[in-house]
């Protein structure tokens, strides 16, 4: 198969993945510490990689890797997850779209400042008019304003743009499944030590759809998704595979149309075309 198109297949993998982030998130802080969340899904990520490593007898990352696999660690492994936790305390996660909508742009922007890649300038086109129809969908929504949910969510987004690319540029050295895995190894003794001092004093009235959540969130959103992603990332090109995060937010409402019995507008399916029309454009763009 074709290296391009090899990397725009593991990346959509990726989005699909990450699709549930934000809802399973939703429904973990519903009953547990956001901080615990963050923390505790990332401690879990790093024991399953520690065994991956071990398993495959992956080789040590050499000293000049550390400092990017330590911009990875603080961008998807700390700062997304606990920004985003963060903010789903003051807005919904249909809020949360709006934001979502702009992380092909950071992703792109970081691709250039991190990666070395110069994408066309009708690549920013697609990417910027991508991005404004997925926030303008969400606002036509009728959304509630919370300034301290919207700084928290624009954080987030910088900060997972920039791991995002820093984690791309690494794999193309050490694959994509090895950064991940060690970025969450180095983060896990201070996850662990922080888990256990967040940890509620209790756990024996946590229900089972908040347990549910962490451990989607702990396997898929902080370890296999982005064995997908980083694959896709690095094979396809940053900025330009980048741009699949874009059906992202629709994919969550065929979710929740599928297993919610949600119902979907008109107008959602619209857009969906509409944005999947600049997905491709922004795939031409950047061949």
């Amino acid at each position: 198969m074709d290296k391009n198109a090899s990397g725009w297949i593991n990346g959509f993998v990726g989005v699909l993945i990450f699709s549930g982030s934000l809802p399973a998130t939703r429904v973990a802080v519903m009953e547990f510490d956001p901080v615990f969340l963050t923390v505790a899904r990332a401690a879990i990520a790093g024991l399953l990689a520690v065994g991956l490593l071990l398993i495959f007898r992956e080789r040590r990352p050499a000293r000049s890797d550390l400092f990017s696999l330590l911009i990875v660690a603080l961008g998807v492994v700390v700062g997304f997850p606990l920004l985003t936790a963060l903010a789903l305390e003051h807005v919904t996660s249909a809020h949360s779209i709006v934001f979502i909508g702009l992380l092909p742009l950071a992703t792109a922007i970081f691709g250039v400042l991190r990666g070395g890649e110069r994408p066309r300038p009708a690549f920013w086109l697609f990417s910027c008019l991508g991005s404004a129809l997925v926030a303008g969908f969400a606002l036509s929504q009728g959304l509630a304003v919370s300034p301290v949910g919207d700084v928290l969510m624009l954080a987030a987004v910088i900060a997972c743009g920039l791991g995002y690319a820093e984690g791309a540029k690494l794999s193309r050295r050490l694959g994509g499944w090895q950064v991940i895995s060690w970025a969450l190894v180095l983060s896990l003794p201070v996850m662990l030590i922080l888990t256990l001092i967040t940890m509620p004093p209790s756990l024996a009235g946590i229900g089972s759809a908040a347990w549910a959540a962490l451990a989607y969130v702990s396997l898929f959103s902080m370890l296999i998704g982005f064995v997908f992603w980083y694959r896709g990332l690095a094979q396809g090109g940053i900025a330009a595979v980048g741009q699949l995060q874009l059906l992202q937010p629709f994919f969550g409402l065929a979710l929740a149309a599928g297993l919610l019995h949600e119902q979907v507008s008109p107008i959602m399916l619209v857009v969906t075309v509409a944005v999947v029309l600049c997905v491709g454009g922004a795939r031409a763009s950047a061949a």
